[in-house]
């Protein structure tokens, strides 16, 4: 395992996604050098320790804080090697909302993108716009 050097976030025909994994959502400085984005998508293996501690605090400040929708899928549940990883994939929208969650085991999850809630969302509060950092 080796970390990244380069910050990654592309553009869609429905907005901008950044990509990250699930270490990374402890440095909210990487998503906010990706730029205004429309989706982060964070795969993820956490512990059950730290995941059902920290994760979906985690995972709803970042949606809130860069206003943005989060697709955060997970492994969930005991590995061969007795590792148990927390699971509880979820969707979250720019308000911090979990639209959808799946606690552990196989299956998708889905919700509904709207482009309007992420405006509106930033519309009503510019917290983008009035950073100076």
């Amino acid at each position: 395992i080796e970390r990244g050097d380069q910050v990654v976030a592309f553009d869609t025909p429905f907005g901008r996604v950044g990509v990250a994994i699930c270490y990374d959502l402890r440095f909210p400085e990487l998503f906010r050098a990706m730029g205004p984005l429309d989706l982060l998508v964070l795969p993820a293996a956490f512990t059950e320790t730290t995941g059902r501690a920290q994760r979906e605090m985690l995972l709803r400040a970042r949606a809130i804080e860069n206003q943005c929708y989060v697709l955060a899928s997970a492994q969930g549940g005991l590995h061969p090697t007795g590792r148990m990883t927390h699971g509880n994939s979820m969707i979250i929208d720019p308000w911090g909302d979990v639209l959808a969650r799946m606690d552990k085991g196989e299956g998708v999850v889905v919700a509904e993108f709207d482009p309007q809630r992420i405006s509106d969302t930033r519309a009503s509060l510019p917290a983008l716009k009035h950073r100076i950092l």
